[in-house]
């Protein structure tokens, strides 16, 4: 994607976009699927932009159980919150895929860019509360048709895809792969919805999702 084209950018002349860029020492990584950008522990003063290809948000424990905390696709942001804090991380940014990322100095952002951010983070934010909405269900079964439910209403139709494997779901959602797996088996028995790697068709109601 061309940079201008991301919402961090939104509402800069395509004029001033070089100055910006010379400011915050923008620069460009290329990276690999499985490539750890950001490791846990460390500390960043770069707020990182997708370019292209996807990247988690992820949080390990001490046995090596990893969750899914936040993802980062096509021009959407990581580590903003660490990068203006200055505090080190408490999670490590994965790649999900093939692709490029742009960093820039979060302390040399200019009056524009920062009110762009905040937009931001607060969309950011209530994306959180939606996935603290999913598992907070007391059930797999439950937290999957809470996101799948949200999934469709985002998508405004009944068949949509995902942006996760079935790994990155469970993680997302912090629930048993195996479990999930039965779940998913379970709720295409009962006719209530369809699904191929990660393309779904909800099919009919299932349990009242509040």
């Amino acid at each position: 994607m061309e940079i201008s084209a991301s919402p961090l950018f939104r509402g800069i002349p395509a004029r001033d976009l070089p100055a910006l860029l010379d400011r915050t020492a923008a620069h460009r990584v290329p990276f690999q699927k499985g490539e750890l950008l950001l490791r846990r522990g460390e500390t960043t003063r770069r707020l990182g932009l997708v370019l292209s290809g996807t990247v988690h948000v992820i949080r390990e424990d001490f046995w090596g159980r990893r969750s899914i905390v936040g993802l980062a696709g096509e021009g959407e942001i990581f580590a903003e919150s660490y990068a203006l804090a200055g505090e080190p991380l408490e999670v490590s940014v994965l790649a999900a895929s093939d692709g490029e990322a742009l960093f820039l100095e979060a302390e040399h952002l200019s009056e524009r860019l920062s009110a762009n951010l905040m937009t931001l983070l607060a969309e950011k934010n209530l994306m959180l509360t939606e996935k603290m909405r999913h598992m907070s269900r007391r059930t797999t079964r439950e937290k999957l048709l809470s996101y799948l439910s949200a999934q469709a209403l985002r998508a405004g139709k009944a068949e949509f895809r995902i942006p996760l494997d079935r790994q990155q779901l469970a993680d997302f959602l912090a629930v048993e792969r195996s479990a999930m797996s039965a779940a998913l088996g379970k709720l295409r028995d009962e006719g209530v919805l369809e699904f191929r790697k990660n393309h779904f068709r909800l099919l009919r109601r299932g349990e009242e999702i509040d």
